[in-house]
């Protein structure tokens, strides 16, 4: 068994190492927009859902090493308190990994990656057209995380958009093998898909 501690290792080698433990990670295409009313569109993949009862989900973004040290979409959802979450799938992943380049600020990621935009009903942002799901939400909190370099945002989802092959009504479900999610592994290029599935029940006591 090999033993590490974090703080007696070259940076950024602890995130390297915790991005291929902590895996596969969901996705959140997170769009947002300025105060000017510029579109922004940005992948995280220290994402989650956190709360179910209001759904909440949480997206969790750093600081740039280079001026300016705020992102586009930190800027925007403190500005506007609101953000859409679209989800990568195998048909979105390449634009995906194109808008995740560091595009000059106040550059529209949908028009420099050619990502068709839909208007969203309860949210300024726009969302993914080809998004299989988006969840449109407002903000509930931006917490810095104490001691690092990134910031939590949290969102309630306020309404979802699903596209309506995938929606299994009497279950109250979305088809995860139809939706052909894409999650992110470590290392800066691997990413994987919907492999082998298997059930588990939890036992009743």
């Amino acid at each position: 068994m090999i033993s590490l501690v974090p703080d007696e290792m070259p940076d950024p080698a602890p995130y390297r190492l915790l991005t291929s433990v902590v895996a596969p990670r969901p996705i959140a295409w997170v769009s947002s927009i300025s105060s000017e009313g510029v579109p922004n569109l940005a992948p995280y993949s220290f994402f989650n859902a956190v709360a179910g009862f209001p759904p909440v989900i949480l997206f969790s973004l750093s600081y740039r090493r280079k001026e300016p040290r705020e992102k586009d979409t930190l800027r925007n959802v403190r500005e506007t308190g609101e953000f859409v979450c679209n989800v990568v799938n195998e048909t979105t992943a390449e634009a995906m990994v194109k808008s995740a380049a560091d595009w000059p600020y106040g550059t529209s990621e949908f028009e420099a990656v050619q990502v068709e935009a839909a208007s969203s009903v309860d949210v300024a942002p726009p969302r993914v057209a080809q998004a299989p799901v988006a969840m449109e939400c407002k903000v509930t909190q931006i917490i810095p995380v104490e001691g690092a370099t990134n910031v939590m945002v949290l969102g309630r989802v306020v309404r979802f958009h699903i596209q309506e092959e995938l929606y299994l009504p009497e279950q109250g479900l979305v088809d995860t093998r139809q939706m052909r999610p894409v999650m992110r592994l470590g290392g800066p290029v691997l990413y994987t898909k919907i492999g082998e599935l298997f059930e588990l029940e939890i036992p009743q006591m």
